[in-house]
């Protein structure tokens, strides 16, 4: 539902002939992303609560398992991304303004997703049904040597899904902070930091265990429940983002009551006679029968902000 809310609030604003920020298109797109990586959810619950077993087919496994992978790839590029992007926002925000464009975020956007999809290659040659002893499936990945392929898979994931972009991000930050201390400016976005803070709570519990796992052959039942819990973890993360954008965002905060509660109201210019070819502006409702007065001029549509 957040996330919707977060899609209909951005999209109302470009329907009302409004320029998309740069910030804008990224939040739009994590959004969608977040809520793809959600759509995948009810089916963990399901495996989760039938003791591993999967019942929607081996095209089905394939599909959920390569959406739920290619949607925590895209939502880590595009938090680096959006780190990039407040960094010259706020350190160069005069040198590099030509690069801070829609057709260059609408680029960035259309590369992370072709690099998510290469990244992802291995999850859909190798995802598929893997028997039980009981004559029931469950959905994994079938690696080809599962003790050496394993390893590397999840060391492969490791860093491309989590270390690397996390080093990047903090590296950016660290940037941003000498900034602020040098110039002694509170230009930075408080919203920017706060989510990749919940990205890197949420996911590093589950990104540790997958370490972890690798030197556990026989995982006991508390590293099963903990592993469990480290996956809800990064379901939520997608839960959370749209309330970091309500609660610290105050451009979304206006962008939002604009599109749950528009204003019909329109503005009305009139000339004033005393004070040497001022004129004064009052507000009437729409479709309020207008005055034909002498020199009045037509309702104008206020300037959007």
């Amino acid at each position: 539902m957040g996330n919707c809310i977060v899609i209909y609030t951005i999209m109302k604003k470009t329907k009302c002939r409004a320029k998309q920020t740069v910030p804008d298109i990224f939040i739009l797109n994590l959004s969608f992303v977040d809520l793809l990586f959600l759509l995948g959810m009810p089916f963990l619950i399901h495996q989760l609560l039938g003791d591993g077993t999967w019942h929607f087919g081996g095209a089905m496994c394939t599909v959920i398992t390569a959406l739920d992978s290619n949607s925590q790839i895209v939502s880590t590029y595009i938090l680096t991304a959006m780190t990039l992007d407040r960094y010259l926002a706020t350190v160069h925000p005069i040198r590099f303004n030509y690069v801070r464009t829609q057709c260059v975020a609408t680029s960035v956007i259309v590369l992370v997703w072709g690099l998510s999809v290469l990244t992802i290659l291995p999850v859909w040659m190798y995802a598929g049904l893997m028997p039980l002893s009981d004559g029931l499936v469950a959905c994994a990945l079938l690696l080809p040597d599962p003790i050496n392929d394993t390893f590397w898979f999840t060391l492969y994931q490791f860093f491309l899904a989590f270390a690397i972009p996390l080093a990047i991000i903090c590296l950016v930050f660290f940037k941003i902070l000498q900034h602020i201390l040098r110039v002694r400016t509170r230009k930075v976005t408080r919203m920017a930091v706060a989510i990749c803070l919940a990205f890197f709570i949420c996911w590093a519990p589950y990104y540790i265990l997958q370490l972890v796992h690798l030197g556990v052959h026989k995982p006991s039942a508390a590293f099963s429940y903990a592993y469990n819990i480290a996956i809800s973890m990064g379901y939520a993360n997608s839960c959370i983002n749209p309330f970091i954008y309500i609660v610290l965002s105050e451009t979304f905060k206006r962008q939002f009551l604009s599109a749950v509660c528009p204003i019909n109201r329109k503005f009305k210019v009139n000339p004033s006679t005393t004070d040497g070819g001022s004129v004064s502006v009052r507000m009437i409702p729409e479709g309020a029968q207008q005055e034909n007065e002498s020199g009045e001029l037509n309702p104008l549509n206020p300037v959007p902000q």
